[in-house]
């Protein structure tokens, strides 16, 4: 008897121990990635264009600030739309789900055996969950959303959510190339200096970025700078093309 009880204990304790560790935030992580990838690259990208063409520090900030502010509220809103378009498509789905297991009750019963039998379940395991889903209508309704349509319930606050991050991180990656030109007077060095910053910073985030979504990170913070470094030298080029003409 003791020892009986003595293994539940062990058991109740390896449970407790035992702690999964998801990563669970995966939307705003993107909204990140989105945000500062852009910023990083599409003022880097202007500042040296204008650099390119010989424009005054002070001229290339406020043309770099103006970028950052329209940026900013046009990725922000194009987020919000994006996910406005997935939460009204998750509802239109819904709706017409539900359409279906009110008219055709016994086809959508069969469509669950079908799932089911797709995870290796025979007829007479499946059986018993298909007649508890059809006696849990709410129940009924969430799994064929979900495995059916491999539809999630969106959250309610996802696009302004979404809209904030998109255009915050994209503040923050846009002042990175710009804030040598808020320091340095002669463009040509405040250029240089936001070249190094920036590539700097690209290599750094492109290495967060490979860590959170699985990727390699070195391979990702190369290819990060190297967009960047590409971006910028066309836009460089293009400057220097246009001013020789």
């Amino acid at each position: 008897m003791v020892k009986h009880v003595q293994d539940e204990e062990n058991q109740r304790l390896l449970l407790d121990d035992h702690k999964e560790k998801h990563f669970t935030s995966g939307e705003v992580v993107r909204d990140i990635i989105i945000g500062v990838s852009d910023g990083l690259t599409v003022p880097f990208a202007l500042a040296a264009g204008l650099s390119g063409a010989n424009a005054s520090s002070s001229l290339v900030l406020t043309a770099g600030l103006a970028e950052v502010a329209a940026g900013a509220i046009s990725m922000g809103l194009g987020g919000y739309l994006a996910a406005k378009s997935d939460a009204d498509h998750y509802y239109r789905e819904l709706q017409r789900e539900q359409d279906e297991i009110d008219t055709v009750p016994d086809t959508e019963a069969a469509e669950i055996g079908d799932i089911l039998s797709e995870y290796g379940l025979g007829p007479e395991e499946y059986g018993p969950v298909v007649t508890s889903l059809r006696n849990n209508p709410k129940a009924w309704l969430e799994f064929m959303m979900k495995f059916e349509l491999g539809l999630e319930k969106p959250d309610p606050r996802r696009a302004l959510t979404s809209a904030a991050t998109i255009a915050l991180a994209y503040v923050v990656g846009g002042m990175v190339p710009l804030s040598p030109y808020m320091f340095v007077a002669s463009v040509d060095s405040a250029m240089m200096t936001s070249v190094v910053v920036t590539l700097a910073a690209l290599l750094f985030f492109g290495y967060v970025k490979g860590r959170f979504t699985g990727n390699r990170p070195f391979l990702s913070a190369i290819q990060t700078a190297i967009i960047g470094a590409l971006a910028s030298s066309a836009a460089y080029g293009m400057a220097k093309a246009v001013q020789a003409i």
